[in-house]
C-alpha cells in the first residue's frame, strides 16, 4: 500500500482521504474504525519475569560443562565432588539472579508516566475520552503541556509549538502551521504534522489523526526495535568458545589417559573411572563463580559511577567496546536551549552556560536587551528558587532561555512586568518571523518591544542602542552589524534580535497600529544553542587516549554539527561530515567502506542510525551507542551495549543495557574503565586457576606413565581447589584496576580471554610446578618409601605454591618487585587464611585423618619452599620478556 504524505495534503484533501470532517467522526464511524484498526498502542516490550531472569543464568557453555562434570561425580560416587560442582552453579546462578533483578526493578522505578487522556471533537461535541480509543479521522484538540496521543496532519494552529526532542532527538522547539508543503520534506520539517509522543509546549491547534498504534511514526520505530535481534556479548562468545575448548582439550586429556592406561594392562574400568575423575579434577569449578563474582562487583562498582546495568554480563561489555556511537542533544549537549552570546553595538557578552549569577557592571545594553526578551515572551516560569538549574518552565525552548538568561543577571519577569505592563501582543508565527509585545512604560510612555529574525528586525531598525542613547544607522553600521549575526550564524548558533520602539499614548492595541515592525531601535542579538556538558571536550580526549573511537550522531545540520566539531576540538573536514540524505543513497556495503572515515552524522533517522551500528559491526567493532530519545530505541538495542539516559523515555531505557542515572558523558567512561577491569580479573583468575588445575592433571598424568600410585587423593585436590586456592580466588574477583587499564587499546571482539602470553604462562607454570611436584613426590615415595609423606609433601607443595604465584598473576604489566602487595587487602587476608588452612591440614590430627596427611620436618619444607622460589622466579623471568617486548613494539 503506497504511503499518503499528509503533509503535502491541504486540509480538506486530507479530512476527504479520511472519510472525515471538521466536526469529527460520528459514533458508528468510529465503532467501524477501531474494529479495523484496533487500540491506539504501542506493543510494550514484557518486562523479564523472575523465573526467565534465573533461566537466563544457565546460558553458558562453562555452567554446563559444570552440570555435566557434577553428574559424572555423582555416576562415580564422589558425592562430596558432586556437591562442590553444583553449590559453584548455584552460587553463579542466584549472584547473577538477583543482581538482573535488582537492575530490572530498579528500571521500573526510572519509568515515567504519561497522560493517557486526549480531548477530542466527535459529531461536533468535544470530550475527553482515553487516548487508547482514539481513531483514524478523528479530531482532536490540543494545547500548552499536552502530550500529542497520535500522528494527527494539522487542521487550524494558533500559535503552536511542539517539542519533538523525544521523536528527533534535537531540543529546539518547533513552530506548526497548517500550511501544505513539499512532498521531499524530511520527517523533522514537516510542520504541519503533530506526532505521538511529542509535547506541545505553545498555543492551540485542532488536528485530524492520520495514524495510530503501530502506524505512527513511534509504532514504526518500535517495530523496529522489535526486529532487532539481541546477540550474545562478546564476553558471552569468549567464556562459550573458552568452555567448548577446554573440554575439547580435557575430553582428548581423558580419551589419551585412559589408552595408556588400558595399554599399560590396567582394567577398563578402573580407567574409565580413573579418566573421568581427572577430567572433573580438570575443570577449574571456581571460575564460573569467580566470573560471575567479578560481574557483580563490577556491576556494583559501575552503580557507584552513577550507571545501572541491567544485565550481569554486559558489564564486561562495556572494556570491550571499540567505537563509541553518540546522540549529541542530551549527551554531548545539555539537552536545553541557552542563551550564550549577547552582541550590542559596542558590548559582545559570553553567558557561562552553567548557570551562574552575573553582574550588571558595564554591561547596560546587554541588560536592556535581556529585559526586552523577558518581556516579549510567552513563557511561564512554575516554580523559581535560588539555583537556576531547578527552575521550571513552561514555554518554547528559546523563550525558556531568554528567562534563564534573565535569571542569571538577577532579572525577575514578575517584577518587569510589574513596572512595564503588557498591554497586547503579536504572537510569533513562521510568516511573520517576529513577536511583539505593547507596554505601558515608565514616564507615561508606551514601548513596543520586538524579537524575531536578525535580517528582519535589522531592516525595520533606523537606530542602534549605544549605551542610554540612539544613534541613526548609516550604511556602514548597517554592513557592521549585519556581520555580527551573521558570525553568531556561521558558529551555529540560533540568532534573535531585539529592537523597541515608542508609540503615542493612545495606543491600546495592535489593531490600529499600522506596520508596527518599522522605524524601531535595534538593541543587539543574542546567540542561542544547547551547550555541551562541562567535562566532555576532556572526555572525549580521554577517550581518544584509550584507544576508542567516537562518532557523533545528530538531527542537526551539517553547519552546526561541523560547529559541534569545532567546540569539542575535533579535527573535521568536509569528507568527515555524512548527512542522512547522502547516506540514503549509499547501500550497506558502501556505507561499510566509508565507516571509518566518517566521524559525524547529521540529518538522519532511526533507521540510518541502526544502519550505522551495524556497519561498525561488520568491521570487527565492539560498538556503544548513547541516546535518550525513541528515535534511538532500534540502535541501542542492536548495538554491543546501549548506553540511554536516566532523563530519557522509556522506550530508550528498555532499549539499553546500561542506564545513566546522571546523564553524563563523563560516566559512560567511569564504566568503560571498570569494564576493562572486569575482564582483566577475569583473566586473571583464569590464569590463576588453570595454571593450578593442569598442574594437578601433569603430576596423575606422570605417576601413571611412571607406574607409581597417585601422587594426590581425591580429598587432597579437593582441599586444594576449594580451600586453599578459594581464598584467593575469590580476592582476585576484586583486585583494584592498574593505572594502565586506560592507556591501552580495548580487547578485539574476536580475541580469547587467554591471549598467547597467558597461555605460555598456564604451561610454563603447571610443567614447572607439576614436574617438580612430581620430582619430590618420586623421590620421598622411592627413597624415602614412605606413600603418606610423599603425598603431604605433594599436597602442601601445590597448595604453597598456587599461594604464593597469585601475586605474579595479579598483573602482567610490573614484576612483582614493583607491585603494591598492600593494593589488595583481601587478597593478603586471603592468603593468610590459605596458609593457615593449608598448616591445620597437616598439624592438626582430625585434618590428619581426613586427608590421610602427616606432619612435615624442616627438610621437607626448605625442599618445597624451594620448589616454590623456582616457579615464582619462572614466572618473573617470563613476564620481565613480555614487557620488555611491549616497551619495544610502543618505542
Amino acid at each position: 500500500m503506497k504511503e499518503i504524505l499528509w503533509h503535502n495534503l491541504t486540509v480538506q484533501q486530507a479530512l476527504k482521504e479520511l472519510k472525515s470532517s471538521v466536526l469529527g467522526l460520528t459514533a458508528d464511524e468510529v465503532s467501524r474504525l477501531k474494529i479495523k484498526h484496533g487500540f491506539n498502542q504501542l506493543p510494550r516490550q514484557k518486562p523479564l519475569t523472575g523465573v526467565e531472569i534465573l533461566f537466563n543464568q544457565f546460558k553458558s557453555v562453562l555452567v554446563y560443562v559444570l552440570i555435566i562434570a557434577g553428574c559424572l561425580s555423582i555416576f562415580l560416587g564422589e558425592a562430596i565432588d558432586a556437591s562442590v560442582i553444583f553449590a559453584a552453579v548455584l552460587i553463579n546462578v542466584v549472584v547473577g539472579f538477583f543482581q538482573e533483578n535488582k537492575a530490572q526493578n530498579a528500571l521500573e522505578k526510572l519509568r515515567q508516566l504519561v497522560n493517557p487522556e486526549s480531548k477530542i471533537i466527535r459529531a461536533g461535541v468535544v470530550s475527553l475520552i482515553l487516548a487508547k480509543d482514539l481513531v483514524p479521522g478523528d479530531v482532536i484538540v490540543v494545547e500548552m503541556g499536552d502530550k500529542v496521543p497520535a500522528d494527527a496532519r494539522l487542521i487550524e494552529s494558533k500559535e503552536l509549538i511542539t517539542v519533538e526532542a523525544a521523536l528527533t532527538g534535537e531540543p529546539q522547539t518547533v513552530e506548526k502551521s497548517s500550511d501544505v508543503l513539499d512532498k521531499g520534506k524530511i520527517l523533522a520539517e514537516r510542520f504541519n504534522m503533530l506526532y505521538m509522543g511529542t509535547t506541545i509546549s505553545q498555543g492551540r491547534g485542532t488536528a485530524v489523526i492520520v495514524a495510530t498504534g503501530v502506524q505512527t511514526q513511534l509504532g514504526k520505530i518500535a517495530r523496529l526495535v522489535r526486529d532487532v535481534k539481541e546477540e550474545p556479548t562478546p564476553l558471552q562468545k569468549k567464556l562459550n568458545a573458552f568452555s567448548r575448548h577446554l573440554s575439547v582439550f580435557i575430553l582428548c586429556l581423558s580419551a589419551l589417559l585412559f589408552g595408556v592406561g588400558v595399554l599399560r594392562g590396567n582394567s577398563v574400568l578402573m580407567m574409565f573411572n580413573t579418566a573421568v575423575a581427572v577430567a572433573v579434577a580438570a575443570i577449574p569449578e571456581g571460575l564460573v563463580v569467580a566470573v560471575t563474582v567479578i560481574l557483580a562487583v563490577g556491576m556494583q562498582r559501575i552503580l557507584k559511577k552513577k550507571a545501572l546495568v541491567r544485565k550481569l554480563v554486559a558489564a564486561e561489555t562495556l572494556g570491550s567496546t571499540t567505537v563509541i556511537c553518540t546522540d549529541k542533544t542530551g549527551t554531548l549537549t545539555e539537552g536545553e536551549m541557552r542563551v550564550v552570546e549577547i552582541v550590542t553595538n559596542s558590548q559582545k557578552f559570553t553567558l557561562m552556560t552553567e548557570l551562574s549569577q552575573v553582574s550588571p557592571v558595564g554591561r547596560s545594553e546587554s541588560f536592556a536587551l535581556i529585559k526586552i526578551g523577558m518581556l516579549c515572551n510567552n513563557a511561564i516560569i512554575q516554580a523559581a528558587g535560588p539555583d537556576l538549574r531547578d527552575w521550571k518552565i513552561l514555554g518554547s525552548s528559546t523563550e525558556k532561555a531568554l528567562m534563564l538568561a534573565g535569571g542569571q543577571m538577577g532579572l525577575k519577569v514578575s517584577e518587569l512586568l510589574k513596572d512595564q505592563p503588557r498591554l497586547d501582543e503579536i504572537m510569533f508565527d513562521s510568516a511573520s518571523k517576529y513577536m511583539a509585545t505593547l507596554h505601558q512604560a515608565d514616564k507615561g510612555r508606551r514601548l513596543i518591544y520586538f524579537k524575531g529574525a536578525p535580517e528582519l528586525i535589522l531592516a525595520s531598525a533606523i537606530k542602534v542602542q549605544i549605551g542610554d542613547h540612539q544613534e541613526r544607522i548609516y550604511q556602514p553600521k548597517r554592513k557592521e552589524l549585519r556581520e555580527k549575526y551573521e558570525r553568531l550564524s556561521r558558529e551555529g548558533l540560533r540568532v534573535l534580535a531585539f529592537a523597541y520602539k515608542e508609540v503615542d499614548l493612545d495606543v491600546e492595541h495592535f489593531k490600529g497600529l499600522d506596520r508596527p515592525l518599522s522605524e524601531v531601535t535595534l538593541v543587539g542579538f543574542v546567540g542561542i544553542k544547547d551547550p555541551l556538558r562541562p567535562d566532555v571536550k576532556e572526555t572525549l580526549a580521554a577517550t581518544a587516549k584509550s584507544g576508542l573511537k567516537t562518532v557523533i550522531i545528530t538531527g542537526d545540520n551539517k553547519l552546526t554539527a561541523r560547529a559541534i566539531a569545532k567546540e569539542l576540538g575535533l579535527d573535521i573536514r568536509d569528507e568527515n561530515i555524512l548527512e542522512g540524505k547522502e547516506l540514503a543513497k549509499m547501500n550497506d556495503q558502501e556505507l561499510e567502506r566509508q565507516v571509518r572515515n566518517i566521524k559525524i552524522y547529521a540529518r538522519v533517522t532511526p533507521e540510518d542510525k541502526l544502519r550505522i551500528v551495524q556497519a561498525w559491526q561488520k568491521q570487527n567493532e565492539v560498538v556503544a551507542m548513547t541516546g535518550d530519545g525513541i528515535n534511538d530505541a532500534p540502535a541501542l538495542k542492536r548495538a554491543d551495549i546501549g548506553v540511554a539516559l536516566g532523563s530519557g523515555t522509556d522506550v530508550a531505557k528498555e532499549a539499553a543495557n546500561l542506564v545513566l542515572l546522571d546523564n553524563s558523558y563523563k560516566t559512560i567512561i567511569g564504566a568503560i574503565e571498570q569494564g576493562r577491569i572486569i575482564y582483566d580479573n577475569i583473566k586473571k583468575v583464569t590464569l590463576y586457576l588453570l595454571s593450578d588445575s593442569f598442574s594437578e592433571i601433569i603430576i596423575i598424568f606422570g605417576s601413571l606413565f611412571l607406574g607409581l600410585p597417585l601422587p594426590l587423593l581425591p580429598t587432597q585436590i579437593l582441599w586444594i581447589n576449594l580451600v586453599t586456592d578459594g581464598f584467593p580466588n575469590v580476592a582476585l574477583t576484586v583486585e583494584p584496576g592498574e593505572k594502565e587499564v586506560m592507556r591501552e587499546s580495548p580487547q578485539e571482539r574476536n580475541k580469547s580471554i587467554l591471549d598467547g602470553e597467558r597461555r605460555l604462562l598456564i604451561a610454563a607454570i603447571s610443567l614447572v610446578t607439576g614436574l617438580s611436584s612430581l620430582a619430590l613426590f618420586y623421590y620421598f615415595y622411592k627413597i624415602a618409601g614412605d606413600i603418606a609423606l610423599a603425598r603431604t609433601v605433594v599436597f602442601v607443595a601445590l597448595g604453597l605454591d598456587s599461594l604464593l604465584y597469585v601475586f605474579s598473576c595479579r598483573t602482567l604489566r610490573h614484576s612483582i618487585f614493583h607491585s603494591n602487595f598492600f593494593r589488595n587487602k583481601i587478597l593478603l587476608l586471603a592468603i593468610v587464611i590459605g596458609a593457615l588452612l593449608q598448616l591445620s591440614a597437616i598439624y592438626i590430627p582430625f585434618f590428619q585423618r581426613i586427608l590421610q596427611t602427616v606432619a612435615l620436618g624442616l627438610s621437607e619444607w626448605l625442599v618445597i619452599l624451594s620448589v616454590c622460589a623456582v616457579v615464582i622466579i619462572m614466572i618473573e623471568v617470563m613476564k620481565w620478556i613480555f614487557i620488555a617486548r611491549h616497551k619495544a613494539h610502543s618505542a
